[in-house]
């Protein structure tokens, strides 16, 4: 997921601060490359692919084609048997890798998840950062994540929305309005309100969906559940026809305000400013990353409501029950709060 693959890509920074002679290769899964494009401190990538996903053979013989690079240190940031097998197959004498309770004959360094972070920077990140301890790297010094763009793609975005209409001196808020899945995205006519309220706070606000082709019914959903002077206000053909496209687009953003999801991750390592509505079911202090109550935001049912979470050990417990809850989340809860955020962005 494109969240991992940011929160992970922060390795590569830490590690050349501390071996700046390092070769460093990153192992991620094909359509994730838009986010780590252009990164300076990735020296080659390897592409895991849906093709080595589905067969066995294609991944053994990618696991060998890793081997030949005769790696000195592999770090596995996920641990699924697909890694596993990877890490494996590989020559390297330091494999690192978190704990599973069934991989300590593969990996010679493991370490467990931490339950509470430490730092505003979150459990995603704090967690990787663990990762670097047996290569001797100061796991307390925290990395962002980061997406590298060129001059001349954010030239040809500025050129895009310039040739739609949308005024680049007026205030351009990019909006999550679908999650990755039904049980985390919040409920049509709660997300309409909440545009509402950054039209009306902002009467010059031009606002933009977040969405792909198949999403395109449940975006107009929402948009015909916006108030009529708030649909004047919305550019709902405008949109990023690929991920590079959306995160050039973004970057022009005053805020990305809507849903959590790799959307939210993406504007934070753009350094645009965030507002995220948690899912019930999804834990926050994993992936609150950076929150400082200002330009990052976050708002989770378990802020207004602790009884649901009082008898619960994980959230996840709690994914079947995701469409009720989000009922109980109703938007005048944090209403306040994104009055304030719009303040502080504008």
């Amino acid at each position: 997921m494109i969240g991992d693959v940011l929160a992970t890509s922060i390795l590569f920074e830490a590690i050349k601060q501390k071996y700046p002679d390092a070769e460093l290769h990153y192992v991620l899964n094909s359509h994730t490359y838009s986010v780590v494009e252009g990164n300076p401190y990735i020296d080659k990538l390897h592409f895991f692919t849906p093709e080595h996903e589905k067969s066995k053979r294609k991944l053994w013989q990618f696991a060998n084609q890793l081997r030949e690079e005769k790696f000195d240190v592999v770090i596995d940031a996920y641990s699924l048997l697909s890694s596993n097998i990877m890490s494996l197959r590989s020559k390297a004498k330091i494999k690192i890798s978190i704990d599973k309770n069934r991989n300590s004959l593969i990996y010679n360094h493991t370490f467990r998840n931490k339950s509470e972070a430490k730092t505003n920077a979150g459990l995603a990140i704090e967690n990787r950062l663990q990762l670097l301890e047996p290569l001797n790297i100061d796991t307390s010094k925290i990395v962002r994540p980061k997406i590298y763009l060129t001059e001349v793609e954010k030239n040809n975005a500025k050129q895009f929305l310039e040739s739609n209409g949308i005024d680049l001196k007026k205030p351009i808020f990019m909006i999550g309005v679908l999650g990755s899945e039904q049980n985390k995205t919040y409920p049509f006519v709660y997300m309409a309100e909440i545009i509402d309220t950054i039209v009306n706070e902002l009467p010059e606000s031009q606002i933009l969906f977040n969405y792909i082709p198949k999403q395109e019914a449940d975006a107009k959903a929402i948009f015909e559940l916006c108030q009529a002077e708030t649909k004047s206000h919305i550019f709902f053909n405008v949109f990023g026809k690929s991920l590079r496209d959306f995160l050039t687009i973004t970057s022009h953003c005053k805020a990305l305000i809507g849903n959590e999801g790799g959307a939210t991750n993406m504007a934070k390592a753009l350094n645009i400013p965030t507002f995220t509505i948690f899912s019930p079911w999804i834990k926050k202090e994993a992936w609150n990353m950076f929150d400082d109550g200002l330009k990052h935001v976050s708002v989770h049912l378990k802020d207004y409501n602790k009884n649901v979470y009082r008898n619960v050990s994980h959230p996840k417990e709690l994914k079947s029950k995701a469409s009720n809850l989000y009922e109980e989340f109703n938007p005048s809860f944090f209403e306040k709060k994104l009055k304030d955020f719009l303040e502080v962005v504008n």
